[in-house]
Formats: structure tokens, sequence, C-alpha cells
């Protein structure tokens, strides 16, 4: 065990917290500092038992999440005072009644927020969702909540390779899956970026330590490109007087990831791994014209791309974010992102929300109303809070949009909406009664359907019946929640209804075949048919959706499950789910907390193969199924159902066979296939199960379904099939991609 210097470590902590008031300074007012002591010592006093993984005291965790609110976010004494204590209601002894008497209301309502619910869950729901509707439903009163909760989860993420791989999982999931988009639509792109980096470093880790080697070996050569291209729009800016500063923007990891993985092309192809950003100081009132001046600048140097115009500056983004984005052609030939805004919308675009207050008085109010009208609109879907937790954190997470349209009324009013908004959604922005009257739209005169999507500059008119009513397509044909909780709470009745019918056929069938009926049997019927809620089953049942008589199918499926797990059991003293492998051929697969042998099942949707780094779900019905950590539906599992989550570590790696798929693209020429098919089948002895090549103007791209050992036998095949003459790039697939 490592000795602590109890001593140096109560200097350190004081060190942190003179830090912490250094960097609050500026924006105390009279009793502040006082409070924040307050809080500092009962934090201390409180955690003064508790380490974190690292080691470390946990006051660490509170001081810099309430650093990160201060520095990072532009935040108060009220979130200072919440972040020192947002720990201690849920891991120590204090109450919040006590937090309340001597903190006061506001301090009690954002750690109420911020603490996680504890006790039994209902069948199907999901603690982590429930908590994140918990939090979230605090945002109706203070928006605070939700900003120091993302400090305490960039910290988590900043902190991270203490803890055990199966709880990293969980919290890179959780962070890529919620609270990154949620940091985008809060306008904190600083943040946003810092967590989407993070969340690569930990599912990729190898992909992630490269690419910071490829930006920090680019880095000089990139400074002096900057400043080669920059020289004469310096000059020009200096000699019309211009007050401003230049920075150089590099695109973020997982953006630069992001981009080599959707066009499928390697780092050198990715162009525009950095942006030029102009930052001007100029007054409120002369903002628009300043921005317009310089990009006429740019421009008079640098040919632009007509396509990549963004004009943020006349109409803002939803979350507040302003900027004049232009991308030109420099003489050494590059593509280069000029991005222009002036100091506070630089501010507003580093520090989202809370920037917007440090600005409030003297701006056009309409200035901020983006931001506003969104979180009017969360709190408008909170209020419609009747649908189960993970529903509710589907509805927000549609909501976190990252574009929009801009359209106009008939009366040329601008409305914002998601990108892949219809104009059912936008009947339902206008007025609930319109939209569940909606017939249709003219769009530019020209008559639509409800799910024509909207474009921007579109100009719609809604056309209603009183004839008209919402049914279970339309939820197909809306991108927004305020539409989609309005058309739920509309066709709940019915449902109602429907599942009241479908609930007494079931007994009634169930009466026939002699069956018991509970609320067991009525979730083996739900699970058996497939449906979510119970109540889905039984209102498919009253609608006919589901045909009664083949209730009887499942009973006939229940009596020779109970006879195989019958014969299981004679067979081996293991339990009804699982069963130890004692097949020494097998591939041996170690699941749990205590590493045992246990049956599983591939996950169809990444085809894991031995070596891959994987983790276990526990499902319904099937047992457990091994995903890969980056299979495209782990952000979702890992999310919504981290209490379904078991740890899984290939223990030895046996001769079996698993099925992966290659991409190959090349430049075709005569004798390649055979080139390739020969280095497969000969050299390294590998079964394909097909192949496919298209090609196109001297260019091939093809696919090989093939079998591999390992993720060691497929690196050591790539390997080999890249030193083909005329084969660019081998990468591995999905198998989904190709289905």
């Amino acid at each position: 065990m490592i000795a602590v210097d109890l001593e140096e470590e109560r200097k350190e902590i004081l060190r942190r917290y003179r830090r912490l008031l250094r960097k609050a300074k500026p924006f105390l007012k009279d009793n502040d500092a006082k409070l924040i002591k307050k809080a500092f010592n009962l934090s201390v006093e409180a955690h003064k038992e508790m380490r974190r993984k690292s080691g470390e005291p946990y006051i660490f965790h509170p001081l810099a999440v309430a650093e990160i609110c201060v520095e990072e976010i532009g935040l108060g004494t009220t979130s200072i005072i919440a972040a020192l204590l947002h720990d201690v209601v849920e891991d120590t002894e204090v109450e919040l009644d006590e937090i309340k008497e001597s903190f006061g209301p506001k301090v009690a309502k954002i750690i109420d927020g911020l603490t996680k619910i504890s006790g039994v869950f209902e069948h199907g729901s999901s603690q982590q969702a429930e908590n994140f509707r918990k939090m979230l439903l605090t945002l109706s009163e203070d928006v605070r909540v939700i900003l120091v909760k993302l400090a305490d989860r960039l910290h988590n993420m900043r902190t991270l390779g203490s803890m055990p791989r199966h709880k990293q999982l969980k919290i890179i999931s959780e962070t890529i899956y919620l609270y990154s988009p949620l940091a985008h639509r809060l306008g904190l792109y600083a943040i946003k970026s810092e967590l989407e980096d993070l969340w690569l470093k930990y599912t990729e880790p190898e992909v992630y330590q490269d690419l910071v080697a490829k930006i920090a070996e680019s880095k000089s050569s990139r400074s002096r490109f900057i400043k080669s291209f920059m020289n004469p729009i310096v000059d020009e800016l200096d000699r019309t007087g211009f007050k401003y500063e230049v920075k150089g923007r590099p695109k973020s990891i997982y953006s630069i990831w992001n981009k080599m993985k959707k066009q499928n092309i390697p780092f050198e192809e990715v162009y525009d791994l950095f942006a030029v950003r102009i930052i001007l100081d100029t007054t409120y009132d002369q903002e628009k014209a300043a921005c317009w001046q310089v990009y006429s600048i740019v421009t008079d140097f640098y040919t632009p791309n007509p396509d990549r115009l963004r004009d943020w500056v006349s109409t803002p983004k939803a979350n507040g974010y302003e900027s004049l984005h232009t991308t030109v052609m420099s003489r050494a030939g590059r593509w280069v992102e000029v991005q222009i805004r002036t100091q506070r919308m630089n501010d507003i675009a580093e520090k989202g929300y809370a920037a917007h207050w440090k600005y409030k008085d003297g701006m056009n109010p309409t200035h901020e109303s983006g931001l506003e009208s969104w979180i009017q609109k969360v709190r408008d879907m909170l209020e419609q809070n009747d649908t189960s937790a993970i529903e509710f954190v589907d509805d927000f997470r549609s909501n976190l949009f990252n574009e929009e349209v801009f359209v106009f009324t008939p009366k040329g009013d601008l409305k914002i909406l998601p990108s892949g908004a219809t104009a059912l959604d936008f009947a339902f922005d206008i007025h609930t009664e319109i939209g569940a009257k909606c017939l249709g739209a003219k769009v530019n005169n020209r008559l639509v359907p409800l799910n024509y999507q909207l474009k921007n500059g579109d100009q719609i008119e809604i056309l209603t019946s009183n004839k008209q009513r919402p049914n279970e397509d339309w939820l197909r044909f809306v991108a927004t929640s305020k539409a989609k909780s309005k058309i739920k709470e509309t066709l709940k009745e019915s449902k109602k209804q429907a599942a009241v019918d479908g609930k007494e056929i079931v007994q009634r069938k169930l009466k026939q075949m002699k069956v018991p009926f509970d609320g067991d049997v009525a979730n083996q019927l739900r699970a058996y048919f497939e449906e979510k809620t119970v109540t889905d089953f039984y209102y498919k049942v009253g609608r006919g959706l589901i045909d009664p008589s083949h209730i009887k199918n499942f009973k006939d499926f229940k009596k020779e499950r109970q006879k195989s797990l019958r014969v299981k059991n004679k067979e081996h003293e293991y339990s009804d789910d699982f069963k130890k492998i004692e097949d020494p051929g097998k591939d041996i697969l170690l699941i749990g907390e205590d590493m045992d042998v246990l049956d599983y099942k591939y996950a169809k949707c990444c085809n894991p193969i031995p070596g891959d780094d994987v983790f276990g779900f526990i499902t319904v019905n099937e047992g457990i199924k091994i995903h890969r950590t980056t299979c495209p539906n782990a952000p979702e599992l890992l999310s919504r159902h981290g209490n379904r989550i078991v740890k899984a570590k290939w223990m030895s790696q046996q001769q079996n066979a698993f099925l992966a798929v290659l991409r190959i693209i090349g430049t075709d020429r005569v004798g390649l296939m055979r080139d390739v098919t020969d280095i497969i089948s000969n050299e390294l002895k590998v079964n394909m199960q097909s192949i496919s090549i298209d090609t196109e103007t001297g260019i091939f791209d093809g696919q090989i379904r093939l079998y591999v050992n390992s993720t060691k036998h497929l690196d050591q095949l790539i390997t080999k099939l890249e030193k083909v003459t005329g084969v660019m790039r081998v990468t591995r697939h999905d198998s989904r991609e190709f289905s």
C-alpha cells in the first residue's frame, strides 16, 4: 500500500481551493467569498474519508468541477457552491434540508437535480434514463443544473484512466449518446469537442494516439502555412484600422476521425484540418457590417467556394451561435476555412448559454431568443412528462439536433426547426390544434403532403380540416418532440381503450387454454411477440394487429422451452439461463465480475472476433450477446441499460473461424484479382465466403467476406493485401453495411 503524506495533501487541497478563488474573484460580490468558503469546508468534512479510484482525496473532484464551472463555462457563485457540494447528498450523511438551510433554495434545487435516484426500478425501465429525466426536470427552473452536470461529466472523462474498463465503457457511451450533444445544443463547443475527443481516446486508443501524433507532426508546417496565408489579410486589416486577433483552430481529433470514417479517406486526405479564425473587437451595433467588411477583404485575396458560405451573423443558430464562415482556395492549392466573428460572438461560441448573460444589457433581445426558445421547447416537453423514461430520453435526444432549417409563415415570420422537420412539424409548431387537423400544406404555393421535408427558405401555409385526426403513421413523419408528444397524447386515449379490449381477449384466450393469467405470463407473452411493453402487446391484440389464435403457439413454445430446460438441468448442475462451457476446443471468453465461462452469442450487428475489445449485453430472450466496443449500437446499449452490461475479455485465442468483411479500394489492372485471391487462399490459407468487385473509370471498389481466427490474423492479412500493386487501401467493415 502506498504511504500517503497527509500534511502535503492538506496543502495541495488548500492550493487548489485558493486557485479556484483567484479565478472566481473578478465577479464575487459582498458575501460570496464567505459562502464559497463555507461550502468548501462542508465538502472537505463530508468527503474526508473518501478517495477516488486514482487514490486522490475525493475533494479534488468537486474543486475541479467548480473550477470548470468558473473558467470554462463562465458560471458564478451559486454554481460554484453547487459544484463543491454536488456529491454530498448522494454520497455522505448530509441531508438536502441542511443544504437548503445553509445555502438557500436555489443551491438545494441544483444539488437535488444532480442527485441520482436510488431504489428498485420496474421491469423495462432504465436507471440511467430515470436519472437523466430527473436532472432534466429541473431544467424548467434552473439551467445551471445541466451546466454543473456537464462540468462534472467533463472532469470524470478527464480522469477516466483509473476506472475499470466496463465502467469506462458505460461512462463514455453515456457521454457520446447524451452529454456531448447536450453540450453542443447549449453552445458549449469547447466542452463538446473535448468530450468527443475523450470518447475516442477510450474507445479506440490506438487510433486516437496515431491521430495525436500526426497532428503534432504537422504543427510547425501548419503554423508556417497559416502565417503566409494570413500575411496579405493582416496587412489590409491593419491598413483599415481594425482591432482584431487571429487564431489558427485545428480540427478536433474526433471530427478528423469522423471525416476519415465517413468518407473512407486517410489522414493525409483530410484537407480542412484547420480553420483560421479572425476575432474582431468592435461595438455591438457595428458587428454585422464589420464581419462582412472583413469577408470582403479575405475574398479580395482568395477565391471563395460559393457552396461553403455560412451566414450565422444575419440568422444565428438556434443555440445562439453567431459567426460568418467561408472556405477559400489558398495559393498553395488547399482549401482553408475562415471564420469571422466578434469577441462577443466568440465568447458565446466557447461558453454558450452562460455567456449570453454577460452581454445581455444593451443587446437586441432577439439575439438570444434562439437559445431561450429552445429551452422553452424543452420545458414544454417536460410538462408532457407521462412517457417512460427511455422514450423521454429518446425524444429529448432527438431534440438535440445539430442543424436547423429556416422557414417562413405566410406572413413572413421566421421559424427555426430541426433539420429533417416536415410540414406536419411546422403545423404543430404554430399550434397544437392546427397540427391535429393538418391535411397537407402549400410550400411556395405548391401543394405538398404532410411528410414533405422542409428546406431553408420555404414559405409554408398549412391546410386543415375538422374531419382530420392524428394517426400512428404521423409519428413517422415528425422530427420535433413537440409534435411527437402532442400526437402521442391524442393517440393515448384511443390506445388505452384498445389495450383494455386486448387484455380481455388475452384473458379469455388463456382461460380457454387453461393457462393461469398473471403478470409473469403477460410479460412472457410480450417478449414472445417482441413488443416493448405489455400495454403495446394488449393494444395490438385489441386492434387486431396480433391474431389471438397465435397465443396458442406461445403455449406450445413455453412447453418446449420448459422441457429443454429440464433436460439441461439433468445433464448439468448449472442455472437455467447460462451453462458452463466445457469443450476445450472452443474459444474462451471470460464474462462478468467473477470472470466466469458462460454461454454467449455473437451480436450480428458488429460480428466480434477474438482479440476485439468487447462487452456482454444480457438480452431478454437470448442470454448474453457479445458486442465490439466500437459497435454502432454500443453507445445506445451502454447509455440506456448500464445495469445489463457485463464485462467480457478473451482469455485465449483458439483456431476457430470468424466472419469478417474487408473493403478494398485501388486502381484496376489485369491480374489484380488473381494476386488478391492468391494471398487470401494460398499464402495465408484463409477461406472466403464471397467476393464482389465494382470497377469504374479505372478504380475498383470491392468487398470480401472471409473467415479469420483473430484480430491478429486479420491485421496480418490486411498488411499483406496493402502490399499488392494497385491496392490503395484495405479496411475492416461491419458486415451489416453490406447486408
